[in-house]
């Protein structure tokens, strides 16, 4: 049997996709090609988030999509990767016998040994699972991209993961479980990561990690995520560099003054508080976080005038009282978060949060969830009338005939804060391109414009 052109479906958080191009370097070095467009691939690739109940549900119907589409001719091979078959090897096997083979987040540089093997196989042979290449225990390892510029993000925007797993011990968090402690990438080889995909192009560099603000600590030679921004803003041309996922307790000074000097960096911070009550944050094994959650947002912006802060709260976690939830409802209102993402806990299988007690009903959480939201909504649209009629410098991401122009500001991250709509663009204006634009009007999360000579 020939296997020569493949295709990915990547699932999940952008640190998935960062994974995803590892995979797909790889084969494209072993002489394996991208199916192109409505071409039949002869390996379908799934790589796979476990984080959470509806994330493995997406996986799962994915993978028997795909299994069906082997049946019936689509392609010959299936491959799961990733978080689902690190997490759960054994159940894999057993739930999903029609697919050729599993791979975790430890071996990604070895698919195309995988897909030599099983284009050896005799056809029959092929029915039964092959055995999963998940090493026993945690995984150890990082990888570097086999090919820099490589991204599936399309031209303009590119990730680039500087460290995988987490050394955090968050209750309700099963991620260490199956990404393993915290292990930082060589600083030189991100920067020259960096600066392959800004000569093909791109022009906004996130930086993403479980953590990346522990970036560095299992280094012990002085490197950290303040001196690794400090060489990436040292690169030469015009881009945007900011970074996504850390914790607020660990942004120190010298990533703030770092930020305050730099030419590339955006004053973007993405932290997760998940809570302000203290009594929530100890049971939530969180309770490092709270001798800096009162004062963490003054001191950014007070850094950093025009710092953009982005959150994700939790609601109804086990003992979470309507003391705790109120207090969260004040927090919210008196920082005023730029963005800020909402879920109901979940109780996910091996943690300690599992365990807990006293969890409130499902009613109560949803009513919680809504009211966050829904103070969550005015603040943003307050934010966003403020906005009009502030001229900003954006990038434009992509081009329609019909629809004019979307370009991303500097407070809007890819893929999860909106867009900005310009109409009327030249055809002069190419996605890459920096342009400076006024602010004309809000749309729920995003915002209209228009350029300026």
């Amino acid at each position: 049997m020939k296997l020569n052109t493949f295709s990915f479906v990547s699932l999940g958080c952008s640190k998935n996709r960062a994974d995803s191009e590892v995979m797909f370097g790889a084969l494209i070095k072993a002489g394996y090609k991208p199916a192109q467009a409505e071409e039949r691939p002869d390996v379908l690739i799934i790589n796979t988030c476990a984080f959470i109940a509806s994330a493995r549900d997406e996986a799962a119907e994915e993978i028997r999509q795909a299994c069906q589409l082997k049946q019936s001719g689509y392609c010959k091979v299936v491959i799961v990767a990733g978080c689902l078959p690190q997490r759960y090897r054994e159940k894999m096997l057993e739930a999903f016998p029609a697919v050729d083979a599993f791979i975790g987040v430890d071996q990604l540089d070895e698919l195309p040994g995988m897909l030599e093997k099983l284009a050896a196989l005799p056809r029959a042979k092929r029915q039964y699972p092959q055995p999963v290449t998940i090493a026993p225990g945690l995984p150890v390892r990082t990888f570097d991209k086999p090919i820099p510029a490589l991204r599936l993000t399309g031209p303009v925007f590119a990730y680039v993961k500087i460290a995988e797993g987490c050394n955090h011990a968050c209750a309700f968090c099963a991620i260490p479980q199956f990404r393993g402690h915290l292990r930082s990438r060589e600083p030189q080889a991100i920067v020259e990561e960096v600066k392959a995909l800004l000569a093909t192009g791109a022009r906004e560099i996130n930086l993403v990690a479980q953590d990346v603000t522990a970036y560095g600590k299992d280094l012990r030679c002085g490197v950290s995520l303040a001196t690794l921004l400090k060489a990436l803003d040292a690169l030469e041309g015009d881009f945007w560099l900011r970074f996504l996922y850390g914790f607020h307790n660990h942004v120190t000074d010298e990533l703030l003054d770092v930020m305050a000097k730099a030419k590339h960096i955006l004053p973007y911070f993405d932290l997760p508080i998940q809570h302000c009550s203290p009594n929530v944050l100890r049971a939530m094994r969180r309770a490092d976080t709270i001798a800096a959650i009162d004062t963490f947002s003054d001191r950014l912006r007070a850094a950093l005038p025009n710092a953009v802060l982005r959150t994700t709260c939790m609601v109804g976690f086990p003992g979470e009282t309507e003391e705790d939830f109120n207090q969260l409802m004040a927090y919210v209102e008196r920082v005023r978060f730029d963005h800020l993402g909402t879920f109901s806990f979940s109780p996910e299988e091996g943690t300690h949060a599992a365990t807990l007690d006293d969890l409130p009903d499902v009613k109560t959480a949803k009513r919680r969830h809504a009211a966050l939201m829904t103070l969550q909504k005015r603040i943003a649209r307050e934010k966003n009338r403020a906005r009009i009629g502030q001229v900003q410098r954006a990038l434009v991401v992509d081009y329609d005939e019909d629809e004019g122009v979307y370009v991303r500001l500097p407070h809007q991250a890819p893929e999860v804060d909106g867009l900005t709509h310009v109409c009327h663009a030249p055809e002069t204006v190419a996605p890459g391109d920096f342009v400076r634009v006024k602010i004309t009007g809000a749309r729920g999360y995003d915002l209209t414009a228009k350029l300026v000579d």
